[in-house]
């Protein structure tokens, strides 16, 4: 039943405490290296260890800034910020050779600064349109995939001119390595039919390889780390967080940039903190695991999902009300998946579906907790919604949880009257338990961008896109239960 999603083995350990929640003696935290990259769950399996030891929450004392870090840096801090933003901004407006101001706006998205400097990236990348023919592999490599990656129309047509008369790749491309990373970076944003980027991510992948000992080591760790794992499949914390180190070592960095990353940084951990002792807060008043022993403990682990998502600090509030969503139906789904009998998840989904609290007098005393705890998560994340974008969506946040009571009560009857599923019949209800519909209506709603009677329309029935996140999701999550079971 619902896992959450499974990333890569490669993005973080079981037991990593994302860099913007952890701890630092220091009070310029970004400091603190993150570890290695190993396998975690970040839409946790029931199989899964707490980032946290469970109902361990004293740990998260130590995620608290000292209240002279809070009082005494944070307002020189805020205005320091805006002085380097200044600065930066300027340099934007100077930009004017394209491969630098390519490079610049690179530099910019890998420190996790684009939010701070929207209008003038895309000020830039509207100039990056426009195509010169005469550039070499790195710059087309690069103004493909900044255009592609901020969704401007892109042609791999361009990489023709890198070509032999057999369609190949020509072999002395190889003799420029900063052409070749680049290359094979833009070739992890291929679309479907693009042989040409299925083939410069095998040929760059290739040389590379071969290449990497015969490196500085310093590039050979930029193209581990691509080789590792694309750009935009990593968490955008991490990476900036990683890439002040990097950056900070290169030979001409732009100062005034590495302070802003640095104060930037430090500020959303800040955040990140605070969030998280309020939904701690909000997840021990609500006491569903001291009731429920069987069910799973793990806010943790369901806020750094959603920090991995929404990154930026004006998402607070989506990332905060959709960790509760996210947090609840994992109880919801231990109670489907190894506790409750068919009769009590039947008595429990209909329940869902009249959606009134005289509902909660058929169920056994263990569902009552949960049930409203369910009604009254939802009703508050509808409230905030209606109050800060004026929107009235309670019936679009049920419609989610009876889908997912319906699904969940499908898979127990087919699981417990020994029925195996086809592929096709499985996939289109994991979608559904998984929780991919239900995450992603909220997040639309409390974001509050783009949220128009029209838009609202196309969530009914729930777009492909939905379906398209949910298969991959759920797909990942059961490769990586595959793995742990075996």
């Amino acid at each position: 039943m619902s896992r959450f999603v499974t990333m890569p083995s490669h993005v973080l350990p079981s037991s990593f405490v994302a860099p913007s929640l952890q701890a630092s003696s220091s009070p310029c935290s970004w400091r603190t290296r993150p570890s290695p990259c190993t396998s975690c769950h970040l839409y946790p399996s029931s199989s899964s260890k707490p980032l946290l030891g469970s109902h361990d929450y004293s740990l998260l004392k130590s995620l608290t800034l000292s209240p002279h870090v809070v009082n005494s840096e944070a307002d020189s801090s805020t205005r320091r910020m805006k002085e380097v933003k200044e600065r930066t901004r300027e340099a934007f407006y100077r930009a004017w050779d394209s491969r630098a101001a390519m490079e610049m706006v690179d530099t910019v998205e890998r420190l996790g600064l684009s939010y701070h400097f929207e209008d003038e990236i895309n000020v830039l990348l509207q100039r990056f349109c426009d195509w010169n023919a005469s550039e070499d592999l790195f710059t087309t490599a690069l103004r493909f995939r900044l255009l592609r990656q901020n969704g401007f129309p892109t042609h791999s047509d361009v990489f023709g001119k890198f070509m032999d008369k057999n369609g190949k790749f020509k072999e002395s491309l190889t003799e420029d390595m900063w052409g070749m990373l680049s290359l094979h970076e833009a070739s992890h944003l291929g679309a479907k039919n693009e042989e040409v980027l299925a083939e410069a991510k095998e040929f760059t992948r290739i040389h590379l390889i071969q290449s990497m000992p015969h490196m500085e080591p310093h590039f050979s760790s930029h193209v581990g780390r691509a080789l590792e794992l694309p750009r935009h499949l990593r968490m955008a914390r991490l990476e900036a967080r990683n890439y002040i180190n990097e950056y900070s070592r290169e030979s001409n960095p732009n100062l005034a940039l590495l302070e802003l990353a640095k104060l930037d940084f430090d500020m959303v951990q800040s955040l990140h903190q605070k969030e998280l002792s309020e939904i701690v807060r909000w997840w021990k008043q609500l006491g569903l695991v001291d009731k429920l022993d069987f069910a799973r403990d793990r806010p943790m682990e369901c806020f750094l999902w959603t920090v991995g998502i929404f990154p930026d600090p004006r998402h607070s509030s989506c990332r905060i009300e959709l960790t509760k969503a996210i947090a609840i139906l994992l109880v919801i789904d231990d109670i489907y998946d190894s506790y409750g009998s068919l009769d009590e998840l039947a008595l429990f989904t209909d329940a869902v579906k009249r959606w009134n609290l005289g509902a909660m007098d058929q169920l056994p005393e263990y569902m009552k907790i949960c049930y409203m705890a369910l009604y009254n998560t939802t009703n508050d994340i509808a409230y905030r919604i209606l109050k800060e974008h004026g929107w009235s969506v309670i019936e679009d946040l049920k419609r989610t949880w009876m889908d997912i009571f319906g699904a969940f009560l499908a898979e127990a009857q087919c699981f417990k009257g020994g029925h195996v599923p086809s592929l096709e019949e499985y996939l289109n209800n994991a979608v559904t338990t998984g929780g991919t519909y239900m995450a992603l209506v909220h997040a639309f709603f409390l974001m509050g961008q783009g949220v128009t009677r029209e838009n609202m329309a196309m969530l009914k029935p729930y777009p492909n896109i939905f379906s398209c996140s949910g298969k991959i999701l759920r797909l990942w999550d059961d490769m990586g239960t595959a793995r742990v079971g075996h």
